[in-house]
């Protein structure tokens, strides 16, 4: 081994750390690990490289007493880039528009039934196990993309940092569960698989529909865009509404 190599690494992690690039760079590390024990597992759901990788990294920031504030210096490239990938999202969903054509109605029908079911029973279920008024607020947007949940959260009442968590936790137990779930089901057909997936479980749905085919990937993308568009337009006066009600 180099000598120098120690020296060299310790240089590289004192620059790192004086520089935003540190919450990058850990980010990348800590997520490109995760995924590598993701990709020997097969791929299985229970071994999705989001969970370990926030644990991971909330335990970094913990014990070294980083304030998120200063990791997000660096991090929030990442943050950045959400934007560009969603919009990407219009790739594959192109190539499936003479089935999107044909399935307008259907698909429409789902997503109201799917985006409204989601917040409904949220905020009742949240009532009936006594939480406050500003938890069931947080609880509503829980299956939108995380940007427009955490607006919809602050506008309704409730709390967006508690959203960005619920938000996150629904998208894995999406991805874990919804396989399963849906061959217990006997749902097989793709886009109904990928369309069910984007609607409940936003971004990390859609990643995991994108490993079942394309075809489930841009039905998935699909109904997260849209799922977003509608719960922001009606889901802060229907929420509003129901949280008067309860």
């Amino acid at each position: 081994m180099n000598p120098e190599a120690p020296r060299r690494l310790i240089d590289i992690w004192v620059y790192l750390a004086a520089t935003p690039l540190l919450g990058l760079t850990l980010t990348l590390l800590v997520y490109h690990a995760a995924f590598v024990l993701y990709r020997r597992s097969g791929f299985h759901p229970l071994a999705n490289p989001v969970p370990p990788t926030v644990l991971v990294l909330a335990t970094l920031l913990w014990a070294t007493g980083t304030p998120y504030a200063t990791y997000f210096e660096g991090a929030q490239f990442v943050h950045f880039l959400l934007g560009p990938v969603t919009v990407a999202l219009a790739v594959p969903l192109f190539e499936q528009l003479h089935r999107l054509r044909r399935l307008a109605l259907p698909l429409l029908a789902a997503l109201v039934a799917g985006a409204l079911a989601a917040a409904a029973t949220a905020i009742v279920v949240a009532w009936a196990l006594g939480a406050s008024p500003a938890t069931m607020a947080s609880l509503a947007p829980k299956s939108v993309t995380m940007p427009v949940a955490m607006g919809i959260s602050e506008k309704i009442g409730g709390l967006p940092s508690l959203t960005a968590v619920l938000v996150m936790a629904t998208g894995v137990l999406g991805a874990v569960g919804g396989r399963f779930l849906f061959d217990a089901l006997r749902i097989h057909e793709p886009a109904v698989r990928g369309f069910a997936l984007g609607t409940i479980a936003h971004g990390i749905g859609t990643a995991r529909a994108f490993q079942e085919g394309e075809e489930a990937g841009a039905f998935a993308g699909l109904a997260m865009g849209l799922s977003a568009l509608l719960n922001a337009l009606v889901l802060p006066s229907l929420a509003a509404a129901l949280l008067r009600w309860l």
